[in-house]
């Protein structure tokens, strides 16, 4: 059966033909190392990756083999089970605020967990959130997630129909980056706040020199809880993720992708003190979360989340990803800059994508400065070439070969020229 039928028959059954992630004309039908083939046979080098936790690539031979394994045994039993116990003491050596996990099956779950856990430890209700940033599906992070209409700070706007008015009053909106806004703002309401909210990275925003320690210093000051949303930025940055990077710790962060291998898992981690809010035994009913899930920590995703770690543990395997990734905004930035094209990749060599503006891009304003058609345009010809990509990033993988990469670079070349 061809694509195109195969994308009919999703349209009587599926709102907009689509799970509701991606181009619902795309229809993905294996994926194997760094490559990837849609149901028509079509071959792609992969830069989606599943939007990120591919980190190794598909199919990867010794992560297959421990699925496999654990297959075998059971898929999923609700209990506790030995390999997420091992999972969650993995992830508590590895990430600075990690005194202790809680599993979920999503990053908005996490998410969601995440900032409900910080109102129960402050028994306050207010959250911080900065513009652009992405959170998960919950009310709270679909506040100006993606606005179209640029409202004053801190009003939130809703981007989803459904959202009550009394989870907009409960949202406190700033931009990303602006320290001095984001003083003022703690200083005024931060006796309200239960917590801040932040991707260390935007998106594909870095942060710029003290911010993330402002972010720091102000919720310590005022009694607000600090999460890093690190679904993304986790085991990518590096294996301490974002916080190891940038040398700032949380009070609590979120994971997602990379720590599930390919599987649906995540997980909220935090300083031991607020996690017993996890625990009725230790702070009383009231001020306890329930939480619940049919697949949390599940063996399956945890045995490939454990498999996927320890070969990222290996030496020499973060340095190869940003040297992969560095080529290609090097060639990015010499074939664009070659045509004419005013440009900025933004991002790190793990994660980054290209505006099509002048200037620095410091926050969400910034991109969306940018020529969205153009990117648009310059997607589609890379696809042509037969690079696939999400419309808003490229994730490198530890996948990828001198080949797949000198083929990016001669697509590169192609639609800087064709553009």
């Amino acid at each position: 059966m061809s694509q195109q039928e195969i994308v009919s028959r999703a349209s009587s059954v599926l709102p907009a033909a689509s799970f509701g992630n991606f181009d619902a004309n795309v229809i993905i039908r294996e994926g194997k190392g760094s490559r990837i083939w849609d149901e028509d046979g079509t071959e792609y080098i992969d830069y989606l990756i599943g939007s990120g936790p591919m980190i190794l690539g598909h199919c990867h031979p010794e992560v297959l083999e421990a699925v496999q394994e654990q297959v075998a045994k059971g898929f999923t039993f609700f209990t506790n089970n030995a390999r997420g116990i091992e999972l969650a003491e993995e992830i508590s050596k590895a990430v600075a605020c990690a005194d202790q996990v809680r599993f979920a099956s999503t990053g908005t779950e996490a998410d969601m967990y995440a900032m409900r856990l910080a109102r129960a430890y402050t028994g306050r209700d207010k959250i911080l959130k900065f513009e652009g940033g992405y959170h998960g599906m919950s009310s709270e992070g679909q506040m100006s997630l993606s606005p179209t209409k640029m409202m004053n700070f801190p009003i939130a706007v809703p981007d989803s129909a459904g959202i009550p008015d009394s989870v907009r009053d409960e949202m406190l909106i700033a931009p990303y980056n602006d320290i001095e806004f984001f003083r003022s703002l703690m200083a005024e309401r931060g006796d309200e706040i239960a917590a801040v909210i932040v991707e260390p990275m935007q998106r594909i925003i870095p942060p710029v020199s003290g911010f993330l320690e402002v972010l720091r210093e102000e919720c310590t000051k005022h009694g607000a809880v600090l999460i890093f949303d690190e679904v993304v930025t986790g085991f990518r940055f590096a294996y301490g993720g974002a916080q190891e990077v940038y040398g700032v710790t949380p009070d609590v962060c979120t994971l997602g992708k990379i720590i599930g291998g390919g599987f649906p898992l995540s997980v909220i981690a935090g300083k031991a003190d607020i996690m017993a809010h996890f625990d009725a035994a230790k702070v009383g009913k009231d001020k306890s979360l329930m939480q619940i899930g049919t697949l949390s920590g599940n063996p399956v995703a945890s045995v490939a989340g454990l498999k996927t770690m320890e070969i990222l543990r290996r030496p020499g395997q973060y340095e190869r990803l940003r040297q992969a990734g560095q080529t290609i905004i090097d060639a990015i930035n010499e074939h664009l800059g070659r045509a004419g094209h005013a440009h900025h990749v933004a991002g790190v060599p793990v994660l980054f994508d290209i505006v099509f503006a002048d200037g620095p891009v410091r926050n969400y304003r910034d991109v969306m400065k940018g020529d969205a058609g153009k990117l648009a345009r310059f997607n589609a010809l890379l696809r042509e070439q037969g690079i696939f990509k999400s419309p808003s990033k490229f994730y490198p993988s530890l996948a990828l070969t001198d080949e797949d990469i000198a083929k990016t670079v001669d697509a590169i070349a192609y639609a800087a020229k064709k553009l």
